[in-house]
């Protein structure tokens, strides 16, 4: 898979996090038929949030890597020609 595929991918990824805690966030606190389900609500509204989290975060992370190599990458080749 290319570098490109794979970023492309993550930030896929980020989103699909992003809407989850978003929609989870929604569930919890605006909801008036999650509130009318009690606990199942909140666990439902909790595993939203959870995987929210699963898909965003070590992407973050993975992708903040990528983009401080790539930057490093790039000064490195910048000294050599001076």
């Amino acid at each position: 898979m290319s570098e490109q595929r794979l970023i492309l991918l993550l930030k896929v990824s980020i989103g699909i996090g992003l809407c989850l805690l978003i929609l989870g966030i929604y569930l919890h606190n605006f909801s008036e038929y999650m509130h009318s389900l009690g606990v199942t609500g909140i666990i439902i509204s909790a595993v939203c949030i959870a995987f929210g989290l699963i898909f965003s975060l070590p992407t973050k992370m993975y992708l903040t890597f990528l983009l401080v190599k790539r930057e490093t990458d790039k000064n490195s080749v910048n000294d050599q020609k001076k």
